[in-house]
C-alpha cells in the first residue's frame, strides 16, 4: 500500500486571439522543454489538459510535438483531459453550449490522440452545482476543483485525500480536490519542501490521493521560471525526488485513481472558483478590505482554525457587474447563441452556415477576455477584438444561413444588453450599431461587418486594487520582491511613468457622448479627467422613437437638461441606409439662452486599432497626416478627421457641417499581467467641439457623417464585379 498517490496535472492554455509569437514563445519556453524532461522519466505518468485554441495551434505549427505526446498517451504515460473546446467559463454560457463545447472537444481530442477523455478541466475552476448535469450529459466522468471549494463546503483539509462524489438531478460526478499548498510550492520551492509535505500526509493518512493541478505556463513562461525550472534543473530535481521515493510515493493519473480507490464520500460544492479569483472579482475597495482582513486573520494565533471560514470572497459572475465591457460581450454572445438555437430548431436555415456560426460562437466564448485579475484578458485590446471578431463572424454566418444577401437595412428594439431598458439595433449589410437611449444615447457597439471589427470595443479606466502598488513602486523605484519567482507577489514595472496614467473616467468611453464644457476648458483638462462637465447629457436618459422605411432606418433621441445652469434640449438623430458604410448623425440644440455662448462637444471613442504604429494614423480631410493614433491633437477650425488602420484595412472618417475645434488623445490603462504592470493603449478619444450661440429661433444644429470603409475589400470587390412607421421606446422619466 503506497503512502501517497500523487497526481501531477498541467493545464496548458493560450486564449483565442493571442499573438502567434506568444504561442511560439510559450511552446519554446514551457511546453516543449517540459515534454523533453518528462520523456526521460518513463515511470512518472502525468495528466495534461491542452485547451482547444492552443491544441489547434500545436497541430498546425508543431506536429512533431503532437506526435511525441501521442506516443506518451499510447503508452499510458499521459492522461488527456477534455473540457470546453475554446475554454469557456461554463457557468457563463447556455447549457446547450456547455454540452456542445465539451462534446466537440472530445471529438477533436479523439481525432488527434486516438482517445476520448473521461475527465475534464473546468476553466478557471469556476463551479456551480448545476454544471453536474451538463458534464454528465456530455459524457464526463470526473473533474478537478480547488481544495478551496471543498473548504467552503465544510470539508476539512485532512479529509481531502481522494475523490468525492457529487450529484445534480440524479447525475453523478467524481470530483478531485487540488492542493493549494502544492500549487504554491510547485515550482517555487525546492523539491524537498514538497517531499516533507507529502511525507507528512503519508504518515497521517496512508493510501491518500493528492493532486497538484495548475497552469503549465508556471513551468517556463512566467517571469524567471524558464531558468529556474530548466536551466537550474528544478524539474529534474523534482522528478528525481519522486523516482527516489517510489516505496511510498506513487505517481498516478485521475483514471488510475478512480479505478483503484473508493470515493471519500459525497459533497455538494458551493459556487466558487480558486481563492485568488474570488478576490479579484470584488470591487476595488472591498477587495482591499478583504485582503486586509485575511492578512489580520493570518497573523492571528488561531489562524489555522479561523482562515477556512474567512476566505470567502466574491462570485465569478459579478465580473459582468464590475466591468460593463464584459457584460456587453456576454450579452452579445448570449443573443447570438439564442438566434443560432432558434434557427437550428426551425430547420429551414442552411446547416453548413449554421455549423460555421456555431464554431465562431464557441470561439467567441473563450473565457479570458471576460474577466480581469493577475491574469485574465479584459484589459488586452487584441483579446477583446478577437472575441468580437468571432461574434461578428457568427452574426454574418447566421445571416448567410437565412439567405440574407445584398443591400438591406433593419431596425430592432429590445433589451439587448440585459439592463431592463430597451436598446436599438440598426443594421444593414455593412454595419451593425447598438444604441442605448437610457444611457446618454450612446452607440456602445459598432461592427464593421466586412472587417469583423467592433470599433467601439473600448475600455473605461477605473480604479483597481493594485494601482496603489504601482504608485508606491513607482515612487520607490525599486523591485521589492526577494524570494522564489511567484507571479502573484512580484512587483515589476515594465515602463516608467505608469503612476501618471492612473486617471479614471467619469463616463463610459463610447460614441456620441455629449458634453457641455466651460468656454476656457483645455485639452489638458480632458486628458487628466478633471471635473469640468457643465451639462447633464453625457449619461442621462433620453426618450426615443424609431423610424423605418424600405431603404433607411433611424432613431431620434431627446433629452431636456441643463447647460451651464440654463435649461436646454438636445435632440440627436442617427440614420442608417441600405448599402452604405456610414451613419448620419444630426444634432439639434433647442431652447438655447439668448446671447450666452455654450461650448458643446461630442465625444467619439474609437478602438480596435493600434496606438503607436506608422500604419495607424490621423489625417485631415485633405489627406495630410496629423500623427499616430496615440498622438494628442488640439486643432482649430476643423471640419473633419480620419483615422486609418492599414493593417486592419479600416478607414474611419468623421466630417461635420460646421467648422469647430478638435481634440484627440489616447486612452491608456495601467493593468496587471503575467509579466508585470504595464500601460496599454485602449482607444483614441476624438472630440469635435463648438462654441454654440443661439439663432433667432434659439436653435443650433450640426450634422456629422461617420463613414467606416474597408478600402482593400471594396477594391477587390469592384475589380471582381467590373413610407416608414414610428415606434416609441419607453425608458422612464428623463433623469
Amino acid at each position: 500500500m503506497p503512502g501517497v498517490r500523487l497526481i501531477l496535472a498541467l493545464h496548458n492554455h493560450q486564449p483565442v486571439g493571442n499573438f502567434d509569437g506568444v504561442f511560439a514563445a510559450a511552446y519554446r519556453e514551457s511546453y516543449l522543454p517540459f515534454l523533453e524532461v518528462m520523456e526521460d522519466y518513463p515511470g512518472l505518468p502525468f495528466v495534461l489538459h491542452t485547451s482547444g485554441p492552443l491544441l489547434e495551434w500545436l497541430v498546425e505549427h508543431q506536429p512533431g510535438y503532437i506526435k511525441r505526446m501521442k506516443a506518451l498517451v499510447d503508452s499510458g504515460r499521459v492522461e488527456i483531459l477534455g473540457g470546453g473546446f475554446f475554454e469557456p467559463i461554463l457557468t457563463m454560457i447556455p447549457h446547450r453550449d456547455r454540452v456542445g463545447q465539451i462534446r466537440a472537444f472530445g471529438d477533436y481530442l479523439e481525432e488527434v490522440f486516438g482517445v476520448r477523455p473521461r475527465g475534464m478541466w473546468i476553466a478557471e475552476r469556476v463551479w456551480e452545482q448545476h454544471l453536474v448535469s451538463a458534464l454528465a450529459e456530455a459524457g464526463i466522468e470526473y473533474t478537478v476543483l480547488d481544495d478551496f471549494h471543498f473548504q467552503r463546503a465544510g470539508v476539512d483539509e485532512s479529509e481531502m485525500r481522494g475523490f468525492f462524489l457529487t450529484e445534480e438531478d440524479g447525475h453523478l460526478l467524481k470530483v478531485f480536490p487540488i492542493s493549494e499548498r502544492l500549487r504554491y510550492l510547485i515550482p517555487f520551492s525546492e523539491p524537498h519542501a514538497c517531499y516533507e509535505h507529502l511525507r507528512r500526509i503519508a504518515a497521517e493518512r496512508p493510501d491518500s490521493v493528492v493532486v497538484f493541478a495548475d497552469d503549465g505556463e508556471k513551468f517556463g513562461v512566467w517571469p524567471e521560471t524558464h531558468q529556474h525550472v530548466y536551466s537550474n534543473g528544478w524539474l529534474r530535481r523534482f522528478c528525481d525526488m519522486i523516482a527516489g521515493n517510489r516505496d511510498w510515493l506513487e505517481p498516478t493519473t485521475f483514471a488510475q485513481a478512480v479505478e483503484t480507490t473508493l470515493p471519500m464520500g459525497k459533497v455538494y460544492l458551493p459556487d466558487s472558483s480558486y481563492r485568488e479569483m474570488t478576490e479579484w472579482v470584488l470591487p476595488a475597495l472591498r477587495q482591499s478590505a478583504h485582503q486586509d482582513a485575511v492578512k489580520r486573520a493570518t497573523d492571528h494565533p488561531s489562524a489555522e482554525q479561523v482562515l477556512p471560514f474567512l476566505r470567502a470572497g466574491g462570485f465569478w459572475r459579478n465580473f459582468k457587474a464590475k466591468y460593463a465591457e464584459s457584460d456587453e460581450m456576454y450579452a452579445r454572445m448570449l443573443g447570438l447563441s439564442a438566434r443560432l438555437e432558434q434557427l437550428t430548431k426551425q430547420g429551414e436555415a442552411d446547416p453548413d452556415f449554421l455549423d460555421v456560426a456555431r464554431q465562431e460562437l464557441y470561439r467567441g466564448q473563450c473565457n479570458c477576455t471576460y474577466w480581469h485579475g493577475a491574469f485574465g484578458g479584459l484589459y488586452l485590446p487584441h483579446l477583446r477584438n478577437a472575441i468580437y471578431r468571432h461574434l461578428i463572424a457568427a452574426h454574418n454566418a447566421l445571416d448567410e444561413a437565412e439567405g440574407k444577401a445584398g443591400p438591406r437595412v433593419s431596425l430592432d428594439v429590445a433589451d439587448f444588453n440585459l439592463d431592463a431598458r430597451q436598446e436599438v439595433r440598426l443594421e444593414n449589410d455593412r454595419l451593425v450599431a447598438f444604441v442605448r437611449p437610457a444611457q446618454g444615447g450612446h452607440i456602445y457597439e459598432l461592427d464593421v461587418r466586412q472587417a469583423t471589427t467592433n470599433v467601439l470595443a473600448t475600455l473605461e479606466r477605473r480604479p483597481e486594487v493594485y494601482h496603489g502598488t504601482i504608485a508606491a513602486a513607482a515612487t520607490a523605484a525599486t523591485d521589492d520582491y526577494d524570494g522564489p519567482p511567484s507571479i502573484l507577489k512580484k512587483v515589476v514595472l515594465k515602463q516608467e511613468g505608469l503612476d501618471r496614467l492612473l486617471v479614471y473616467d467619469r463616463q463610459p468611453r463610447k460614441a456620441l457622448v455629449d458634453h457641455v464644457y466651460p468656454l476656457d476648458v483645455t485639452l489638458d483638462d480632458l486628458v487628466a479627467c478633471r471635473d469640468v462637465e457643465r451639462g447633464d447629457f453625457a449619461a442621462g436618459t433620453h426618450s426615443a422613437r424609431v423610424h423605418r422605411s424600405a431603404d433607411q432606418v433611424s432613431v431620434v433621441m431627446e433629452r431636456p437638461g441643463r447647460a451651464d445652469g440654463h435649461p436646454i434640449r438636445i435632440r440627436k438623430t442617427l440614420a442608417l441606409k441600405a448599402g452604405e458604410s456610414a451613419i448620419d448623425v444630426h444634432y439639434a440644440l433647442e431652447d438655447l439662452p439668448e446671447g450666452v455662448p455654450i461650448r458643446f462637444a461630442v465625444e467619439i471613442n474609437l478602438a480596435a486599432m493600434a496606438g503607436h504604429a506608422h500604419d495607424r494614423y490621423y489625417s485631415d480631410p485633405s489627406g495630410q497626416r496629423l500623427g499616430m493614433l496615440d498622438a494628442r491633437l488640439d486643432l482649430a477650425d476643423q471640419d473633419g478627421v480620419a483615422l486609418t488602420d492599414e493593417w486592419l484595412d479600416i478607414d474611419v472618417g468623421l466630417n461635420w457641417s460646421k467648422p469647430g475645434g478638435l481634440w484627440c488623445f489616447p486612452i491608456e490603462t495601467v493593468s496587471q499581467s503575467e509579466s508585470g504592470f504595464e500601460g496599454v493603449y485602449q482607444s483614441s478619444a476624438v472630440i469635435p467641439h463648438w462654441v454654440v450661440t443661439a439663432d433667432a429661433d434659439r436653435r443650433w444644429e450640426v450634422r456629422i457623417r461617420w463613414t467606416l470603409d474597408t478600402p482593400r475589400v471594396v477594391a477587390l470587390a469592384s475589380g471582381a464585379s467590373a413610407s416608414g412607421r414610428d415606434q416609441s421606446i419607453s425608458q422612464g422619466a428623463a433623469s
